[in-house]
């Protein structure tokens, strides 16, 4: 698979990693569009939210029980924001599920 965030997952492609566990992987954007700017995927490929099915949403049910920690962690005690794009007309750019939390200042309300 030609699948950049898989390659991630499985090392071959360096990352500043946040978090790893068997059913997800956090790491930090490499474009990051405010102070704390992380994405985290499943370790399952999952093109986008249109693949989230009975069988695999404990990864995305893993995803959001690990995202208020990695807030917490943050310092992002004031707010955050988790994104998904989905599909080429979201500008989603790489078809591998994600989800950006982003925060540590006032992010602008058309940001997202």
């Amino acid at each position: 698979m030609d699948c950049i965030f898989c390659k991630i997952i499985a090392g071959e492609i360096p990352s500043a990693k946040v978090y790893e566990d068997e059913l997800c992987f956090a790491f930090r954007d490499i474009n990051p569009q405010a102070p704390t700017h992380i994405l985290i995927v499943p370790k399952e490929h999952i093109a986008s939210a249109d693949g989230i099915s009975g069988e695999n949403s404990k990864y995305v049910s893993a995803i959001f029980e690990a995202i208020p920690k990695f807030a917490a962690a943050e310092g992002l005690t004031t707010g955050y924001r988790v994104i998904t794009n989905c599909g080429e007309d979201a500008c989603q750019t790489v078809k591998h599920l994600h989800f950006h939390l982003m925060g540590g200042k006032k992010l602008p309300e058309n940001m997202g």
